[in-house]
């Protein structure tokens, strides 16, 4: 490392990238074996939830750095549209699918939603939701190959 700003840089895409597989492929399924439905969703949102604002964060730091240390260039390079198309679908599932996970929960009161006239539409949302969260991993692990690469 040769700088303070470049320690960060790897800190950031270490902490975001290992979050969320640690999150989406360790603790959550962990939770669903371990306790029951409810309070395992319940924990795992709040931990998905947690996880994608420190993404946010850490993003937004990562296209900071890129833009300060190569300028227009960094519009260029397969690294910063890869935190871009990471940042966005951040905020799709965040502020959109999510919100619609809770509305639907919510309706299904006093209820589950899984016991309810919801559950079709929650289970097609949590695929939404589930399907953007395996391409972030994706995503994920090829930013952090292609860091490794360039170290």
């Amino acid at each position: 490392m040769k700088t303070l700003t470049e320690a960060i840089y790897a800190i950031a895409l270490t902490l975001w990238i290992g979050g969320m597989w640690a999150v989406g492929y360790l603790v959550a399924p962990t939770l669903f074996y371990s306790v029951d439905r409810g309070t395992a969703g319940a924990l795992a949102g709040k931990l998905f939830t947690l996880i994608a604002y420190v993404g946010i964060g850490c993003a937004v730091y990562l296209l900071l750095f890129r833009l300060v240390r190569f300028g227009g260039s960094c519009f260029k390079q397969g690294v910063f549209w890869i935190v871009v198309i990471l940042l966005l679908l951040i905020l799709a599932g965040e502020f959109g699918v999510q919100p619609i996970l809770g509305s639907l929960k919510n309706q299904a009161l006093p209820k589950g939603v899984m016991e309810s006239v919801f559950r079709d539409r929650f289970t097609t949302w949590h695929g939404v939701a589930s399907v953007l969260y395996l391409i972030q991993s994706i995503l994920g692990v090829l930013l952090v190959w292609l860091h490794a690469r360039t170290r």
